[in-house]
């Protein structure tokens, strides 16, 4: 049986304070920062998302990886305060190919959103690791912490993040407040595409 994923995001004023921090909690550096490109696929009558499932490629660096999220059949917490899916996801060797596969079933390219993402984790004292990611966006930057409630909490807590400024939107619903509040035509959340600069980290 699959676990739940939990994870809870906050926007981050200056991640490059952020990461100066980390290491001083016990938290250690998986990935460099680097650039990802996601795009997310569907039906034409958008099937998947209308049961609120993701069926996504993801290239990160030289990491192309294809994954499944689906809402759980039994929430294990407060699905208010924290986003719950059940992910499913493997290594694949070629993002095109599996494109291809996708379009000859009947899903295709609905959306693609872009960041750069730093990755890093924390060891849980029970067992497991626990994970802190920060992304750049287009439209600003977030930082992600997925594991359990109780060490979310207590790292939002040393962080001095407060729960009201926390989300448990995807980038996808970030993005789409994103142009209602701005009036932008843009379609995905790429740099290209809103015109944001890309900042390089020192």
């Amino acid at each position: 049986m699959q676990a739940p994923e939990i994870e809870l995001k906050f926007p981050v004023n200056d991640p490059k304070s952020l990461q100066n921090l980390l290491p001083t909690l016990g938290f250690n550096l998986v990935t460099a920062r680097t650039f990802e490109q996601n795009t997310l696929y569907d039906t034409p009558a958008r099937e998947l998302r209308q049961r609120r499932e993701i069926l996504r490629i993801r290239q990160y660096g030289h990491l192309c990886t294809v994954t499944h999220k689906r809402l759980s059949n039994q929430e294990p917490v407060d699905t208010t305060r924290y986003k719950i899916r059940i992910e499913t996801e493997t290594i694949v060797a070629e993002g095109a190919a599996l494109a291809e596969i996708f379009h000859q079933i009947g899903y295709d390219p609905v959306f693609v959103y872009e960041k750069y993402r730093t990755e890093w984790s924390f060891a849980l004292e029970a067992a497991g690791t626990a994970h802190l990611v920060i992304d750049e966006t287009p439209i600003g930057n977030y930082a992600e912490l997925e594991g359990p409630t109780d060490w979310i909490d207590r790292t939002l807590a040393l962080l001095g993040v407060g729960h009201a400024v926390c989300l448990t939107d995807s980038y996808g619903k970030l993005f789409l407040d994103w142009k209602q509040r701005t009036g932008s035509s843009a379609e995905n959340l790429t740099f290209a595409e809103i015109g944001a600069p890309v900042l390089a980290q020192g």
